[in-house]
């Protein structure tokens, strides 16, 4: 994937988190519709950091294919 690719996707994970933030219910964060949101921010965390990882693995491949 493309290095901008991987950027757009994390920036749109980060505005999941942000948007999942916002229907937790703090007071209650374990019932109803707040459990889905904590989900929906786990998820989106899982997501970032796959990304963060295969941008990693990336850059060691194109070391490795240079020496």
């Amino acid at each position: 994937m493309n290095r901008i690719v991987i950027i757009i996707l994390i920036v749109l994970g980060l505005a999941l988190i942000a948007y999942n933030v916002t229907l937790v219910d703090f007071n209650e964060p374990f019932k109803g519709n707040s459990i889905i949101a904590l989900i929906g921010i786990v998820a989106s965390l899982c997501a970032i950091l796959l990304l963060l990882i295969y941008s990693s693995s990336k850059k060691i491949q194109k070391k490795v294919e240079e020496d």
